[in-house]
């Protein structure tokens, strides 16, 4: 009987610790939403420029630790709202997750997942890691944006919102 609460007592400390993880490393943003600007009307976030019209999200996350660079996120029903396109990813084909460090100065650091794709219904995920994350990033921002067509890449067109820290969420 000593014997299993020894081992009751050590899997309840064990799966504690997990609960509570408090690495400050780890970023996590609980939702994606599209841009939300007018036709033509440029919002850029860290010289980031934005899709050339509104975007809607269904649902989404993104993750990132800063220590090492693991990145996840995925993003469904990414589709533009207006224009003969609207409801579908219209010629947007591919995607990039981008991790913007220091957001909102002239020293912005902006760092992007390979390209995945982008299906017909607007889902796409990405598991892998985002190289050349600095010692320091502060103001850490999540971007969705174009990848394929080349003339538009590189544009965000959805954004991580409700950011967490850490275990700042508990």
């Amino acid at each position: 009987m000593k014997k299993m609460l020894a081992v009751v007592l050590t899997l309840m400390c064990a799966s504690s610790a997990f609960a509570f993880d408090s690495d400050d490393s780890v970023v996590r943003w609980k939702n994606i939403v599209g841009v939300i600007t007018a036709p033509g009307v440029d919002n850029p976030v860290g010289g980031v420029h934005a899709g050339a019209g509104p975007w809607s999200v269904r649902s989404g996350h993104a993750r990132v630790n800063l220590s090492n660079g693991d990145t996840f996120f995925d993003v469904d029903g990414l589709v533009l709202n207006g224009s003969n396109s609207s409801g579908t990813p219209g010629p947007v084909t591919a995607v990039t997750g981008t991790l913007v460090c220091k957001g909102g100065t002239t020293a912005a650091a902006i760092l992007d997942t390979p390209p995945v794709s982008l299906n017909v219904h607007g889902d796409a995920r990405f598991v892998g890691q985002i190289a050349g994350v600095p010692a320091v990033c502060n103001n850490p921002l999540f971007l969705v944006r174009i990848a394929t067509p080349a003339g538009a890449a590189g544009r965000w067109i959805a954004t991580g919102t409700e950011r967490f820290i850490g275990d700042d969420e508990k």
